[in-house]
């Protein structure tokens, strides 16, 4: 079995295999008068070698920095940004930029969230996230094909896919009980807000009380 990370065969192989120890860093403001400063420094507690920055919001994809920052980037060095949602809008996104790193032999580490593809622990929750996302990509084209015949039905030519899944609920909900998943987290790894989960599951507290 395959995805977007690479075949079963090296699951736990760490990228890049011959480190050059140079560490460069990406953060990105989510508005455009947002400041950087606690971002940047905590790139620059890392040991970054060289720091790239966004200002301005990813929303259309225009990331001038970011595009500089991949280009900068060496076999060997490693990428690291302050937090997932800084380096990419979805978790589909995230996975294909860090494949496209693993590609060119280059490491990627999220401080936040504390993964680090150049440990095979880290390149373990890399391959758990490309098959998340490529479950939810599923969910999402059922939803979206289930919704259009429903609307066919009734005459109409379209109609808006459900995202909010009972399968995607569920998995919420499984991973609630763990400690180690905040909401916030588990609403990024669902390409969801906070507000739904809070909105489709009313025992949200109880079930991270447990």
């Amino acid at each position: 079995m395959t995805d977007a990370l690479g075949s079963a065969d090296d699951l736990l192989t760490a990228f890049p295999l011959h480190p050059t120890e140079i560490r460069i860093g990406y953060a990105r403001g989510s508005t455009g008068g947002q400041k950087l400063d606690r971002q940047v420094d905590a790139l620059t507690a890392a040991k970054c070698r060289r720091i790239f920055a966004d200002k301005k919001s990813g929303k259309n994809d225009l990331r001038p920095e970011l595009t500089a920052c991949h280009a900068f980037l060496q076999t060997g060095d490693t990428l690291v940004v302050p937090s997932l949602d800084r380096y990419g809008r979805s978790l589909q996104d995230r996975v294909n930029m860090v494949a496209a790193l693993r590609d060119r032999g280059i490491g990627f580490t999220s401080l936040h969230e504390r993964l680090d593809t150049t440990t095979p622990g880290g390149r373990l929750i890399f391959h758990v996230f490309a098959a998340l996302a490529e479950f939810l990509r599923e969910l999402i084209e059922q939803g979206t094909n289930e919704g259009l015949a429903a609307a066919r039905a009734r005459g109409r030519v379209g109609g808006r896919p459900t995202v909010v899944t009972p399968e995607l609920l569920r998995a919420a909900r499984d991973m609630l009980p763990n400690p180690d998943n905040s909401v916030e987290t588990i609403a990024k790894l669902l390409g969801v807000s906070v507000g739904t989960l809070y909105n489709h599951i009313p025992d949200l507290k109880e079930l991270q009380a447990k």
